[in-house]
């Protein structure tokens, strides 16, 4: 498997917290030197493991952005 390289650019905000630690969070992740994009999964103690999550381009979060202003 090839190395993952990644930078978090932003980190935009936590939403919640497990109780070992682990946070699920909002960023804007560089992956594998390419420009930075929205970012939610969920992280360890310190940024060394990740969870499974999803990443998603500019015109993706303001999409998602009015669905959920359209829902809420």
């Amino acid at each position: 498997m090839a190395d993952i390289n990644y930078e978090i650019a932003e980190q935009l905000g936590v939403l919640s917290e497990s109780p070992k630690g682990w946070t699920k969070e909002l960023n804007k992740v560089s992956w594998n030197g390419r420009a930075p994009k929205y970012d939610l999964r969920d992280w360890a103690p310190g940024k060394e493991k990740m969870g499974k999550g999803i990443t998603l381009s500019d015109e993706e979060i303001q999409q998602l952005k009015q669905l959920l202003q359209d829902k809420v």
